[in-house]
């Protein structure tokens, strides 16, 4: 049986420790945010982490983003899902958390930010780090690796000098290109939390949008993000708003 042993409840700003060594990737099969509303004890998947990280005080705040799921009159004894439906995808963080409802077209409450308590009471979370980590230091070994069918998990790194604000992408790699007779691969993964670190906020999950994430080399990425895109006469929420980002990128092999 796999492990199921690390139950981590959230916790709000807490100090990082000078050289903390890189947060250790999870075993994202086995990752989940539970509910503990009396009406609905909802488990959710995690799909990806968002550490923003406070350069000037060390303090850092995790954000987890699940599974999409659409939307559905809960226990109901049938017409389960809404007929003016819409992908449902929350964004979970230690004091305030990001609920995004997309619809065909434009709506007022695509994406609304809400405090932690207002999100099924409080969710617990069951995090598992991944047993064992190998990193991946070459494209060799990242061949090697994908070709040996493990799990691949990324992490992926920026920072902004003007505001001090860092931040850390971690998930797992769901689609991985490899060109063995030229040594190349490239990363095509999302939805992620990406943040915008422009500027400073007293809340950081005002910074989230979601985002695809694609890199195949160590010192960059490249996002497609979320947002208002007109098409035809009418604007959809769609990604379509490109942003490269110099990073630190690394890659790990999950056993």
């Amino acid at each position: 049986m796999r492990r199921r042993d690390l139950l981590v409840s959230a916790a709000p700003l807490v100090a990082l420790k000078a050289g903390a060594a890189p947060m250790r990737p999870l075993d994202y099969g086995l990752s989940f945010l539970h509910g503990t509303a009396a009406w609905n004890s909802v488990r959710f998947w995690v799909e990806s982490r968002t550490r923003i990280i406070d350069e000037k005080t060390g303090g850092f705040e995790d954000f987890l983003q699940c599974a999409s799921c659409k939307s559905e009159d809960t226990f109901a004894k049938q017409n389960l899902f809404y007929k003016d439906n819409y992908d449902f995808l929350p964004i979970f963080g230690p004091t305030h958390g990001v609920i995004f409802r997309r619809k065909a077209s434009l709506n007022s409450g695509y994406r609304q930010v809400r405090a932690a308590k207002d999100m099924w009471d409080s969710p617990k979370l069951q995090l598992a780090p991944a047993k064992k980590n190998e990193p991946l230091a070459s494209t060799a070994a990242i061949r090697k690796a994908t070709h040996a069918g493990w799990p691949l998990v990324a992490q992926t790194e920026f920072s902004d000098p003007r505001t001090s604000l860092r931040a850390i992408i971690e998930f797992p790699v769901k689609t991985m290109n490899i060109h063995d007779e030229k040594d190349l691969y490239q990363v095509d993964t999302g939805p992620v939390a990406f943040p915008d670190l422009s500027q400073p906020r007293a809340n950081f999950a005002e910074s989230l949008s979601l985002a695809f994430i694609a890199f195949n080399a160590p010192d960059f990425a490249d996002f497609v993000i979320e947002d208002e895109t007109p098409v035809g006469q009418t604007r959809i929420h769609h990604y379509s708003r490109l942003h490269h980002q110099p990073s630190q990128n690394r890659l790990y092999a999950c056993k």
